[in-house]
């Protein structure tokens, strides 16, 4: 006898997932944009900042829902993964892809540490622009940070030239659904994801 202690894992279930896809007229695009409040700053998309939007990314999304239905949102080496596919897209839009600093001083150092705490990318696809993973970590949720996100990400769409822009949100995530709806999306149909998920009944 080894002794080996046998742990069983909760079994396996395909989940369907109930999301909007939700649409915006780039073409009603208003000049005016959200101010970033002071202790922010807004990047625009550079190659090295992989690993920083990753984070974000990680942060933003590791506890939601939308980590059930895209399991690689809970891992961090799922984030970059998916942040290394996105930008390697030859629909990839860096113009609507954006990253949010939080600017914290060191109370030892005195220097000022740059903390990646929100995240948006774009893709082109038939025409219409695609927002991908727009998150903002939870300590950082209630500032505009994701209408700022959302704003950047359409003026980026509309200077390539694309004239709407969709994304996909979860029907529970009332609080994104209702974010969405103030910056002028449109609910255009339902569409179901299906996902693997720990418990679930198949």
């Amino acid at each position: 006898m080894t002794g080996k202690r046998v742990v069983k894992l909760p079994a396996m279930g395909m989940t369907y997932f109930k999301r909007y896809r939700m649409e915006f007229d780039l073409r009603n695009l208003r000049s005016d944009e959200p101010m970033v409040p002071a202790e922010y700053e807004l990047v625009a998309f550079a190659a090295d900042q992989l690993r920083e939007h990753a984070i974000a990314k990680y942060n933003s999304f590791r506890y939601e829902l939308d980590a059930d239905v895209f399991p690689c949102l809970a891992r961090r080496d799922g984030c970059l993964k998916l942040m290394r596919d996105i930008t390697s897209r030859h629909d990839f839009v860096p113009q609507a892809t954006w990253l949010i600093r939080h600017l914290e001083q060191d109370p030892t150092t005195g220097s000022i540490c740059k903390l990646p705490v929100g995240t948006i990318q774009g893709l082109s696809s038939d025409g219409w622009g695609a927002v991908q993973n727009l998150g903002v970590s939870p300590l950082h949720r209630g500032k505009g940070l994701g209408s700022i996100l959302l704003a950047k990400a359409a003026s980026g769409f509309a200077s390539v030239g694309l004239e709407k822009m969709h994304l996909e949100v979860t029907t529970e995530n009332t609080g994104a659904v209702r974010l969405y709806e103030r910056m002028g999306f449109r609910k255009s149909r339902i569409v179901y994801k299906a996902a693997e998920v720990a418990g679930a009944r198949s």
